[in-house]
């Protein structure tokens, strides 16, 4: 097969030194496959034409080279740029972080709609939404959405519940409620407060149970195609519920579980035919102390290059690996059909 040219879609300005996309496109560009990899940011207003008013004309791109890092201010996006025509590449990977707009992922879709895109737009906007947990009930713990005062008064009079916000990413937006105690992060008011913050606007939370083995840790497994690359347990601050690291919460080593696999192993076919090709889940321990799924990631998932170094593993050339196997077989069907 001919080497393929590889586009990635990102937003720099919320990078740092951590961000995966680094590592990642670096043994993307290694891969025998790879002819070439580019990346162009909204980042740069010289871009502002496509990614906010989503016009497809040709973007300004930066070259992957050996050289390509992490720069603070950006400075690896800044210098050398060219124009190219977004249809000249064999494969786009979304590379942005959430929440991404319905109407960008459609302007995606509608006019780019012959070119592969890793993960497809469609799939990320619907999986985005933590609504779409409903879906899995019988590995998630006790959850409903919630879209009215009445709704949270009835799910959080049957026990300690947490609202999330049906789009928000990363912590923000989450509510724990306890009888008539509230918590937004670590400020705490009453339900009364809460219900006249609420009062006249859109709710749209997902009420979850609220799982008292929480100082046991968030984990987070990463997935390729279907395959297990592995997982990072998120325990929380002292003194504090919330296990995002962006909370506070710190990163360390950790196994899967038989119940995860268990998880994955429903999940992933679901996924996969929504053009979800790398993902990350996020697991609880039950009251039961069972793991249980508490988040599904379809957007820029991060992650993998340090669960890499506390493995010693080279999980991000497996990824690599795995991605452009992928897209192989991709290609091939189209050419066969």
């Amino acid at each position: 097969m001919h080497k393929l040219k590889m586009l990635v879609l990102t937003d720099h300005t919320h990078h740092s030194k951590e961000n995966s996309l680094y590592p990642l496109v670096q043994a993307i560009r290694l891969h025998p496959l790879c002819a070439q990899v580019d990346v162009a940011t909204k980042g740069h207003e010289l871009n502002d034409f496509f990614f906010k008013k989503m016009i497809p004309k040709e973007l300004f791109v930066q070259r992957v080279d050996e050289h390509f890092s992490f720069y603070p201010g950006g400075s690896a996006f800044k210098q050398n740029l060219r124009r190219e025509n977004l249809r000249n590449y064999d494969v786009i990977w979304l590379r942005m972080p959430p929440p991404l707009s319905s109407g960008f992922l459609t302007f995606l879709n509608n006019e780019y709609s012959d070119h592969l895109i890793i993960n497809d737009p469609k799939g990320i906007y619907e999986t985005g939404s933590k609504e779409f947990l409903l879906n899995f009930p019988d590995l998630c713990p006790p959850m409903q959405g919630c879209y009215s005062m009445e709704d949270i008064i009835r799910f959080k009079n049957q026990f300690p519940i947490v609202l999330k916000p049906f789009r928000e990413y990363g912590g923000k937006g989450i509510i724990r409620i306890d009888g008539d105690r509230v918590w937004e992060g670590t400020q705490e008011k009453t339900f009364q407060k809460l219900s006249q913050q609420l009062a006249g606007k859109q709710i749209e939370y997902l009420g979850v149970k609220f799982l008292k083995n929480v100082d046991m840790g968030d984990k987070r497994i990463i997935v390729v195609d279907g395959r297990i690359m592995g997982a990072s347990l998120r325990l929380p601050a002292k003194d504090s519920w919330l296990c995002n690291v962006a909370m506070g919460g710190s990163s360390n080593p950790a196994t899967i579980t038989p119940e995860e696999e268990a998880i994955i192993k429903v999940i992933d076919p679901v996924l996969a035919k929504m053009g979800i090709v790398m993902y990350g889940i996020d697991t609880l321990a039950g009251d039961d102390g069972k793991r249980v799924l508490s988040e599904i990631n379809t957007t820029s998932i991060g992650g993998l290059p340090q669960i890499a170094k506390m493995q010693g593993r080279p999980l991000v050339q497996e990824a690599a690996h795995l991605l452009w196997d992928y897209i192989k077989n991709r290609k091939k069907h189209v050419v066969n059909n």
